[in-house]
């Protein structure tokens, strides 16, 4: 059976062409109220947001995020915060010392948190009809990510979020395709040479898709993921996690 949120949630897409129209102000806090909702491990609610709607800081992040100009059309951009410095002053409170960020559990709870977090927030968005895009670019300049949002120790931005009113054209465009079904979900026990031939394939379906579409001289599946994985590409995360109070010290 399809429900209304079932189909939303089968037919989102990233949006980066926007209008230029405003998310209402009421609108905005439902959606930020909604995503506040998120579960987080051990209710420890290790997660904050920053948002602006101001032009100025919305271009500032836009060539922050290595130039991506439709961060700076859209009408809000949220930042969420790894927020360790909240759990530390609970625990500070009783006596204790807050070591979680100092272990690999600490920055995966953080992650995990992080990306439940965004998928509220982009779902409440769709849900009420504005158009997002995941901005994972955040993480490019880190350091100067900590000073633009005044993030203290024990904090780091995740990931960003752009909300605004979507374009025709952008709302109609066709839906990606995806790697084959049974090569995403197994039943029982991974896969992995079926996993590996589904992204094979995927390389020939993606093409198909990109020359149907007149997108074709995009990159391939291929050459877009080797631009990214084949080297650590965002070269400050580690460096600026740990000026951040976060490090792997586990025995």
């Amino acid at each position: 059976m399809e429900t209304p949120m079932l189909k939303q949630l089968q037919n989102r897409k990233s949006i980066r062409q926007f209008t230029g129209e405003a998310v209402s102000e009421e609108d905005l806090q439902l959606i930020l109220k909604t995503a506040q909702r998120a579960p987080t491990s051990i209710n420890g609610q290790q997660i904050s947001l920053v948002y602006t709607k101001d032009k100025a800081k919305l271009q500032q992040i836009a060539q922050l995020c290595g130039g991506q100009a439709h961060i700076a059309t859209a009408d809000v951009f949220v930042g969420i915060i790894i927020d360790f410095n909240r759990t530390s002053a609970i625990v500070e409170s009783i006596g204790k010392h807050h070591v979680i960020e100092q272990s690999a559990e600490g920055i995966m709870v953080g992650a995990v948190d992080a990306g439940i977090m965004l998928n509220h927030l982009q779902s409440a968005a769709e849900a009420l009809g504005y158009g997002t895009t995941a901005i994972g670019a955040v993480r490019g300049k880190s350091d100067e990510m900590v000073s633009f949002f005044n993030l203290p120790a024990k904090t780091f931005l995740a990931v960003g979020c752009t909300i605004g009113v979507a374009t025709e054209t952008a709302k109609n465009a066709p839906l990606k395709p995806r790697v084959a079904f049974d090569t995403f979900a197994m039943q029982g026990v991974y896969d992995s040479d079926k996993v590996r031939q589904g992204a094979l394939a995927y390389e020939l379906t993606l093409k198909e898709f990109r020359d149907k579409t007149g997108s074709g001289s995009m990159p391939t599946y291929a050459t877009i993921t080797s631009n990214y994985y084949a080297d650590g590409y965002y070269r400050k995360t580690a460096k600026t996690l740990m000026a951040q109070g976060f490090a792997f010290k586990d025995e």
